[in-house]
């Protein structure tokens, strides 16, 4: 399966969202990153034909996603950033609900939302209300309504909001697990999460695309420009306001390490380290959300 944009575009009035992107994507999970207002939600808008680009098209195995309409949407699975459920439906209720809306025959959504409620760890509260769930609760059955249709295509705007560290480590081994011979598209603001398990790293800024690669190739771009450094802790944070700084890790009373992103040492004791994923982020945003 080949899913392809050309020439992708779209704009809100003056306003360029997504700015002339060309992606050519296969199996394998893609991780999606860029700051808040980078074009990330309407790209994966327009992947999932909620939206119309301005210009360019979108096209799964050479067929315009627009002409094929139903037929693609089937092979779809989305969450969206805020998916909407009703409150006083059961977790089980619910999803039979969507897989009734997605064509599911009845034996087939029972015995489908029962496996990914267990997958998702809300098993034994399947007869509860959604109302009472926690955040993070909400966040798992969002993921597993995404899964019902068993997609060819994923698509998952923010999935870990919410989710604390261990729910973070079920999604991303259930992810891992799922991915196999699917296009899983997955953007977040937690850098660690697609870096553990995204193949390919889809970087985007002011809606053009700035890296698309493997994290190990992509965060060359910064070779030779992250440091460590021992400092006073007393004096740490007026270093860290100083320089771009992506690690702060306090040794104890006396000092504190360092990780700082800059094109010469920032100060005298500093050592060279290989970047990872978050530096580039940072490289590139400044700030991590």
């Amino acid at each position: 399966m080949e899913l392809k944009t050309i020439g992708l575009t779209k704009k809100f009035g003056k306003k360029t969202a997504v700015n002339n992107l060309h992606l050519t994507l296969t199996n394998g999970v893609y991780g999606l990153l860029g700051a808040n207002g980078a074009g990330k939600t309407t790209l994966m808008r327009l992947l999932c034909s909620l939206q119309t680009p301005t210009h360019g098209k979108i096209l799964l195995d050479n067929k315009n996603i627009l002409a094929l309409g139903e037929d693609y949407r089937s092979l779809l699975g989305y969450l969206p950033q805020h998916f909407g459920y009703y409150p006083d439906f059961t977790a089980l209720d619910f999803l039979l609900y969507i897989a009734a809306l997605k064509g599911l025959n009845e034996i087939n959504a029972y015995k489908k939302s029962k496996e990914l409620l267990e997958s998702v760890g809300l098993s034994a509260e399947s007869r509860h209300k959604i109302k009472t769930f926690s955040g993070g609760m909400k966040q798992r059955l969002g993921i597993a309504q995404a899964m019902l249709n068993n997609p060819r295509i994923l698509i998952l705007d923010e999935p870990t909001a919410g989710l604390d560290p261990k729910e973070r480590v079920r999604f991303r081994n259930l992810i891992s697990a799922f991915s196999k011979d699917r296009i899983v598209i997955l953007s977040t603001h937690i850098v660690s999460d697609v870096e553990f398990i995204a193949e390919e790293i889809i970087m985007i800024k002011s809606g053009t695309i700035v890296h698309f690669g493997k994290p190990q190739e992509i965060t060359a771009e910064i070779n030779g420009q992250v440091w460590e450094c021992i400092v006073p802790t007393s004096c740490a944070e007026k270093y860290a306001a100083a320089y771009n700084t992506s690690n702060l890790r306090v040794l104890n009373d006396c000092e504190t390490i360092l990780r700082m992103i800059a094109d010469h040492p920032p100060i005298a004791n500093a050592t060279q380290v290989p970047p990872n994923l978050e530096d580039l982020y940072l490289f590139y945003f400044k700030t991590i959300a």
